[in-house]
């Protein structure tokens, strides 16, 4: 229908504008707007999502770019480990977890308490890491984008949402992680998408994605995302660690009533 595609639309805008400057692409919220306003089934509401990221992406990485805040390898090491992960997490999703109800729990036990947590974090006054100190050894880091991977894929996030409040919790400071989490979720959101495709073909489900409507609100979030990553160094590092924070704990206490009613 013709408004379910203005609404994508302005949905992605929207909701980048806030996520951008965090590193979040936004999707991880896009997500329930798909579910219930816009009827988009599960599990096809995956691949759509990620089909948003893809198109969405570009506009922040664009900017943050030219900002000069792509230096560096933490971004390279994000995604050398995410890609992987989400591929696997596409195939799980589709043959292991199709039903929206399991969808809705992993998605509270996930994002509630990490949501809390860096908000605690943030508030506590303590002395923080920052930089490199802040940053996990090599091992860790490559065990957590494994692992977040895995995550993103079946969720259709791209993983910045849990990658984000994770690193930021560490104490890393949200001007080098926010690109480099929106850079992971960009490239596995790109072989998640695929991998989707070609899963499609081997079920008889709704697994492809809702491509008119998963580029309309890419093309929001393309807009959007550059309009926040614009704003990221305007904003001081305490209110973007609560916002981030608080967006992860919001949207996971929506699941965990959704998934108990």
């Amino acid at each position: 229908m013709e408004w379910t595609i203005w609404a994508g639309l302005a949905a992605g805008l929207l909701i980048s504008v806030v996520t951008a400057p965090v590193g979040v692409s936004g999707a991880v919220f896009l997500l329930p707007v798909q579910l219930s306003v816009l009827g988009v089934p599960s599990p096809a509401v995956t691949p759509t999502n990620l089909l948003f990221n893809v198109v969405a992406g570009p506009g922040a990485l664009w900017r943050y770019r030219r900002d000069g805040a792509l230096r560096g390898g933490l971004a390279r090491r994000l995604v050398l480990w995410t890609l992987p992960g989400v591929i696997a997490g596409a195939a799980v999703r589709v043959f292991a977890l199709p039903g929206p109800d399991v969808f809705r729990v992993l998605v509270a036990t996930l994002l509630l308490p990490l949501g809390v947590w860096l908000c605690a974090r943030t508030l506590r006054p303590a002395r923080r890491r920052t930089g490199a100190a802040a940053e996990p050894s090599a091992p860790a880091l490559a065990a957590l984008a494994l692992t977040v991977g895995v995550v993103g894929g079946i969720y259709g996030i791209g993983g910045g949402s849990l990658l984000g409040p994770v690193l930021a919790a560490r104490g890393m400071p949200m001007a080098r992680l926010a690109p480099a989490t929106l850079a992971a979720t960009f490239t596995t959101s790109v072989a998640g998408a695929a991998a989707y495709a070609l899963l499609a073909l081997a079920s008889s489900g709704p697994v492809a994605p809702d491509w008119w409507l998963g580029l309309a609100c890419g093309l929001g979030g393309l807009i959007g995302g550059y309009l926040g990553a614009r704003l990221q160094p305007r904003l001081p590092e305490t209110a973007l660690r609560l916002l981030l924070g608080t967006l992860a704990a919001t949207l996971g206490a929506l699941y965990a009533v959704q998934a108990l009613s």
